[in-house]
């Protein structure tokens, strides 16, 4: 299968692949981790999988709020899981998942659960999932974990995996969001051989918190794990467009109307970074032939023939007795030049 073939093809499948796993088709991920931070959040992925669960005929969305303030308008029930027991938020998400064919269930953040109750996290979570129910998680990576008060001992043991560990072995699809500036900002400096800059917390600069191009408003970048039944994983990254992205979309099959997603690989900015990092390897390669100089430093064929026809003294040497022949000396007179004499020694 030829280059551009190969990439055709994983194109269409993994396309399709996220494309299944955004309309909620085939139970293709019973528990999906979505990782987010404050350079970009996981709320416009979050509306993306709620505008396409409204068009799943007979499918109830139920969203579990931990954090959130203003929650969607288009979810079916709000459960408030602030101050909550364990045992009594359970009741509460069992009686709403039940009487319904198919629910999307999400809960906006996993963290605190993560820091008050972390050896029941995969129980609780266990207790949630059905063949009728998807979840979708979503876990802050820079908000740091509350650890025991001083002089207090811990319920949780040392041998215990970190809470995100085990979600991210619990989880069979995991995705984390990107920012579509910071990562073309990355790639232009990765293809200049320079470092790459930093941006927010990385930046470790008293008082910033939040970087410039941080949650832009024209898109975001997906990066997909997603695990098979067989163990197999598949790795992929997407761009998620918000706004029009100057027609960059595909019809795939089976389906009728347009896919806005694309390959991150397809976005137009970054598709002039790879035709700069190319350039670079053709660069590098044709260096790597040997040195370019004004003049030729190889022999000629003609050249190469009269080195060959050279006879060399130690040639003779060899044939007079070879190593410990005596120590002979080989001297051929010129008869223009060399004077003889008759009292030198025999040679």
């Amino acid at each position: 299968m030829s280059a551009k073939a190969s990439l055709n093809h994983r194109r269409t499948h993994n396309l399709l692949l996220i494309s299944r796993l955004l309309s909620l088709r085939d139970a293709a991920s019973p528990f999906t981790l979505i990782l987010d931070s404050l350079a970009q959040s996981a709320r416009p992925l979050v509306r993306e999988y709620i505008q396409r669960a409204t068009k799943v005929q007979n499918c109830k969305i139920v969203y579990v709020s931990f954090s959130s303030f203003s929650p969607p308008s288009e979810i079916s029930q709000l459960i408030t899981a602030r101050r909550k027991p364990i045992p009594q938020l359970q009741k509460e998400i069992q009686a709403a998942l039940s009487n319904s064919p198919r629910t999307l269930l999400i809960l906006d953040s996993l963290n605190p659960l993560s820091s008050s109750a972390p050896l029941a996290l995969s129980s609780f979570l266990s207790s949630l999932l059905s063949p009728t129910t998807t979840l979708l998680g979503i876990y802050h990576i820079d908000i740091p974990l509350s650890l025991p008060a001083e002089g207090t001992t811990s319920s949780y043991p040392d041998s215990a995996p970190d809470p995100l560990t085990l979600l991210r072995y619990f989880a069979t699809t995991l995705l984390t969001v990107h920012s579509i500036t910071h990562l073309l900002a990355e790639k232009r400096a990765k293809d200049r051989s320079l470092p790459p800059p930093q941006f927010g917390l990385d930046e470790g600069i008293e008082g910033v918190l939040v970087g410039l191009g941080s949650n832009a408003p024209e898109g975001f970048v997906v990066e997909m794990e997603y695990r098979r039944k067989s163990g197999r994983g598949v790795g992929e990254w997407f761009y998620v467009p918000l706004k029009p992205l100057g027609g960059l979309s595909s019809v795939l099959p089976g389906k009728t109307e347009e896919e806005k997603i694309i390959l991150l690989e397809d976005h137009p900015e970054w598709r002039v970074s790879e035709q700069v990092e190319r350039r670079k390897e053709d660069e590098t390669e044709s260096e790597d032939e040997g040195p370019r100089s004004t003049f030729e430093l190889g022999l000629t064929e003609k050249q190469r023939r009269k080195r060959e026809e050279v006879v060399l003294p130690y040639f003779d040497a060899q044939r007079e007795g070879g190593v410990g022949g005596g120590g002979k000396i080989l001297f051929t007179p010129d008869r223009e030049i060399d004077d003889f004499d008759d009292e030198e020694d025999e040679i």
